[in-house]
């Protein structure tokens, strides 16, 4: 099973953190499918590339709840939600 979640990146008590999509057996900072965006938990700033936020959803990806707070504030989740309505 695939899950949408944070990997850590950056040094001592200086987070920064990549959005990604991994077998949900794998490490917290194991080796990763592919790279959805970035979040800096110090600024509040994140990017994330929403068309392939989009397709690992449609494809039945698990969010973890930062993550899914993230795509809640971008509008992704609200998108996912109005796709599967439609079909």
């Amino acid at each position: 099973m695939v899950s949408l979640r944070l990997t850590r990146m950056g040094s001592k008590k200086r987070p920064f953190y990549r959005i990604v999509a991994v077998d949900s057996r794998k490490k917290r900072d194991g080796k990763y499918i592919e790279l959805l965006g970035t979040y800096n938990p110090l600024t509040g700033e994140h990017k994330i590339r929403k068309e392939i936020a989009l397709k690992w959803l449609n494809e039945g990806a698990k969010p973890s709840d930062t993550v899914r707070d993230l795509f809640s504030k971008d509008g992704i989740m609200k998108e996912f939600h109005d796709s599967k309505n439609v079909k």
